[in-house]
């Protein structure tokens, strides 16, 4: 059995409708068939205007969002999050201490370690 590691539901989301613009006639102006999603955790905005139906345009923008860099750069952090237990911030903050830093000093000799 597969278990989620973490969802995005609709609270989540940030859903706007707007009447399109350009090309499409009364009907394209009068109805607000064009969608704004905006996740908000992430900042990543995504739309869908280039049908005339307001569903399709939502998949559309939700496909977009998918694939948008910030989208996927929130969910990789989240993923790490709940299969390594801890924030990302935690963990480089963990790397730099100094126990676990090395520090190397180039010479005429190459490079040496400091000690």
């Amino acid at each position: 059995m597969k278990e989620l590691l973490f969802s995005v539901s609709k609270k989540d989301l940030k859903i706007d409708y707007f009447s399109g613009k350009g090309a499409g006639g009364q009907y394209r102006n009068k109805h607000q068939n064009c969608v704004r999603i905006r996740h908000i955790e992430s900042g990543a905005i995504s739309t869908g205007q280039s049908h005339r139906e307001r569903n399709t345009n939502l998949k559309e923008a939700l496909n977009g969002l998918v694939e948008n860099p910030k989208f996927k750069l929130w969910m990789n952090a989240r993923v790490y999050e709940s299969i390594e237990g801890k924030k990302i911030e935690e963990k480089v903050e963990e790397m730099v201490k100094p126990k676990n830093l090395k520090v190397e000093v180039k010479t005429d000799y190459g490079w040496m370690n400091e000690e």
